[in-house]
């Protein structure tokens, strides 16, 4: 289960299980790496919530 980041800078995969980490990134800086892993980790909730209806369990 993962999502994709995007910024103007670049963009990102983040894995959502079994812990929110970055699978891959390109363009992103370290800084703005954690940014997006720490808005990840606080909707995790909704967000896997969303991707199960998407994608079904």
């Amino acid at each position: 289960m993962h999502v994709h980041v995007s910024h103007p800078d670049g963009e990102a995969k983040v894995w959502l299980t079994p812990e929110v980490s970055v699978a891959d990134s390109v363009g992103l800086s370290a800084h703005q790496l954690n940014q997006a892993q720490d808005v990840v980790q606080r909707h995790i909730g909704e967000i896997r919530d969303a991707w199960i209806r998407h994608f079904g369990a």
